[in-house]
This record gives structure tokens, C-alpha cells and sequence, in this order.
């Protein structure tokens, strides 16, 4: 197969999908694979690397997607992008459909195959293409909300941990699952007083069991949120609903019951936000304040630490991309369930229910090109 590795072109997004490690395995087997140039650059992976590893480099964006059979990005396409993909291309990326209409348009318009990431499931319920990122996220959002706490940066002027004689800072984590268990490890770490909130009890039960003492649980409800907004100085939104927009657990109202300069970090920005007042930032421009909260809410966090991000990815990807390359994603579909349920849309037909629903768009069961 042909594989296509675009230079990322999404606002300060500096990660690569494949790394020179990752190109070399693909090569080994027969495939041949295409860098654009400098395509690695922004993870520190020079050109040089790749084409020791046997990859070719291609010099524009144009040639790399005109080449490629299948695309490998980290980032949904965005605008310039659309017109370049192809009927029957296979784009594997992270798609996020279910958080920006335009863009699930543009990929039924363009026939293409779109295997996303985020849904590649396994059938324990666990998302393993997710996860990578998950876990940079989510260590990530304590590290930003501790440094947009402090004064300068329109916070409340507070150390996370506190010192001696001076109690820690009140983080409270919405969401139990990978974000929110590495913020909770992060928070826990640097000292500050922390409350993860989930719905399932077994989770909760769980975390309590595995986390230090400083580090509380909490049922997920929206009078449980409520009661502790005016005492909480840093809050992160974890919240994860597999392939669908996230729930508003933080909503416009609620602004007014916490205290001036408290800091919201909304992880699930990239799946629509669980804050209402959730908007995407970038890394140039990552912040906002409203009704004198500050909202840090930038889509693609990981893409600040883009050589652990790259690493990282291509550990979770390469063995998909493999499977992909080696059979064609319809019978790599078949053949493995995982990446069965990260089809999203197949040939102009949405075949991932919740991406569907989303936008009141016709769903199409996937078992229609894999029966």
C-alpha cells in the first residue's frame, strides 16, 4: 500500500503522525511510504531520518495526498484539506465528527474512508488510540491550570500545593476515565487538595482504592457540582462520550458561583466541550475570560509536547496502520473488531451511529461493506 504522511497544518499543531521508527516497520513490509518534507520537523524527526528509514519525501501537501492510498494525520482535516482527499482514499486519523458538522460533510462529500481514532474500540469498552493523547491531556491540564492560576494570568493567584501554613489549592476533576485519573495523578503529585467526580460507582470505587490520600471521590451529579463550585480554584472538564458530543456539566449559570479567577480547563473541547461556555483556543491564543472566570480550552493540547505526542501515538497506531496496510481496511475491518467500530464514514454513507444522530444525518450500518 501507499501511505501518505501530510505535514500537520492545523494553528501551532506540531506533531506527526508516523515517526521514522514507524515508517521503517511499514517499509520492512512492503509498503512504500511518503513524507511530505519537514513533516516531522515540529516532533524533532528530520527528513534525513525518514528517508534513512526507507520512506520518500514528497514537497507539498498536494503531492502527498495525490500519492497516498491511505492518509496517517494526527488532526482532523480542516478546510484547505477537504478538496485534497480523494473517493476511496482511507484517512486514519483523529476525526472528532460528532463536535463540528462542516466537517462531516466534507467527508461524506468526499467519498473517502474515515477511520478515526478515537473510536478504534476494544471489546473490553477501552479506546486504545485514545488513550496516548488521553494520557497527555490530562497530565497537561493540571500543568496549564497551574500556571494560568497564577495572578499575572488573570487567575487567583494561588500555588497549586500550597506551603507550609497555607492550604493547597481545590481542584476538582470532572470524569473518571484516563484524562481524569492522570490530571487526578498530576494534581495529587504537586500537592493540591483534589475531588474526581464520575457517575459509575465501580470507577469511584476503584480510583479511592488506587489514589493517595489527598485525593477524593465523589458521585457526578449536577447538584454535587453545584455545591462545591464557590470552593474549587481549578476545574477540568474529562468527560467522554465514545464517538458522541460531550455532555455540559458546567453550564453559563453556574459561572456566577465560583469565586473570580477560577481557572476551567475543558479537555473535551475536541468532542464539543463539557462546559458550556466552552469554546476552541488555540496554543497562540489559549485563553478567555467570562463573567471573570478564565477558560483555557485549546482543541489539541498534546500538539505543545509534540516529541512525547508523536512517540506516544505511533506506539498505539503503527500495529493498526499495519493490519491496515497489509489486508485493505475493509478486510483489517473484518478481521479485527477494533478497528471495525473506528469506521465512521464509508464512501458518502455515516456508519457510526452517534456521529449520525448527532446532526440528524442518515445512518448506515457499517456491516453493509463489511458483510
Amino acid at each position: 500500500m501507499i501511505i501518505g504522511v501530510p505535514k500537520e497544518i492545523k494553528n501551532n499543531e506540531n506533531r506527526v503522525a508516523l515517526t521514522p521508527a514507524g515508517a521503517q516497520e511499514l517499509v520492512k513490509r512492503g509498503h512504500d511510504v511518503y513524507v511530505q518534507t519537514s513533516a516531522g520537523a515540529g516532533s524533532g524527526f528530520s527528513d534525513e531520518e525518514y528517508t534513512s528509514a526507507g520512506a520518500s519525501i514528497l514537497p507539498s501537501i498536494e503531492a502527498t495526498y495525490e500519492k497516498a492510498e491511505m492518509i496517517m494525520k494526527v488532526k482532523e482535516p480542516i478546510e484547505p484539506e477537504y478538496k485534497l482527499i480523494r473517493e476511496d482514499q482511507l484517512v486514519f486519523t483523529y476525526f472528532h465528527f460528532a463536535s463540528y458538522e462542516p466537517l462531516t460533510r466534507a467527508m461524506v462529500e468526499s467519498k473517502s474512508v474515515c477511520l478515526a481514532y478515537e473510536t478504534v474500540e476494544r471489546p473490553d469498552g477501552s479506546l486504545p488510540l485514545l488513550v496516548p493523547m488521553s494520557e497527555v491531556a490530562g497530565r497537561m491540564s493540571v500543568q496549564e491550570g497551574a500556571k494560568y492560576l497564577e495572578k499575572p494570568l488573570q487567575g487567583r493567584g494561588i500555588l497549586l500545593g500550597g506551603v507550609p501554613g497555607v492550604r493547597p489549592a481545590k481542584v476538582m476533576i470532572l470524569g473518571g476515565g484516563v484524562v481524569g485519573t492522570n490530571a487526578a495523578k498530576m494534581a495529587a503529585g504537586m500537592g493540591a487538595d483534589v475531588t474526581i467526580m464520575d457517575v459509575n460507582l465501580s470507577r469511584l470505587r476503584y480510583l479511592d482504592d488506587v489514589m493517595p490520600a489527598n485525593v477524593n471521590t465523589f458521585m457526578s451529579n449536577e447538584y454535587n457540582i453545584r455545591e462545591m463550585l464557590d470552593t474549587h480554584d481549578l476545574i477540568i472538564g474529562a468527560v467522554l462520550i465514545h464517538g458522541a458530543k460531550a455532555p455540559n456539566l458546567i453550564t453559563r449559570d453556574m459561572l456566577k458561583d465560583m469565586r473570580e479567577g477560577t481557572v476551567l480547563v475543558d479537555v473535551a473541547v475536541d468532542q464539543g466541550g463539557c462546559i458550556e461556555t466552552c469554546k476552541p483556543t488555540t496554543h497562540e491564543n489559549p485563553t478567555y475570560v467570562i463573567d471573570g472566570i478564565l477558560h483555557y480550552c485549546v482543541a489539541n493540547m498534546p500538539g505543545a509536547v509534540p516529541y512525547t505526542s508523536t512517540l506516544a501515538l505511533t506506539n498505539a497506531t503503527l500495529p493498526y496502520a499495519i493490519q491496515l496496510a497489509n489486508k485493505g481496511w475493509k478486510q483489517a475491518s473484518i478481521d479485527n473488531e477494533d478497528l471495525k467500530f473506528g469506521l465512521n464514514v464509508i464512501k458518502g454513507d455515516i456508519v457510526y451511529e452517534a456521529v449520525a444522530n448527532t446532526f440528524d444525518m442518515p445512518f448506515t450500518p457499517v456491516e453493509k461493506y463489511l458483510g
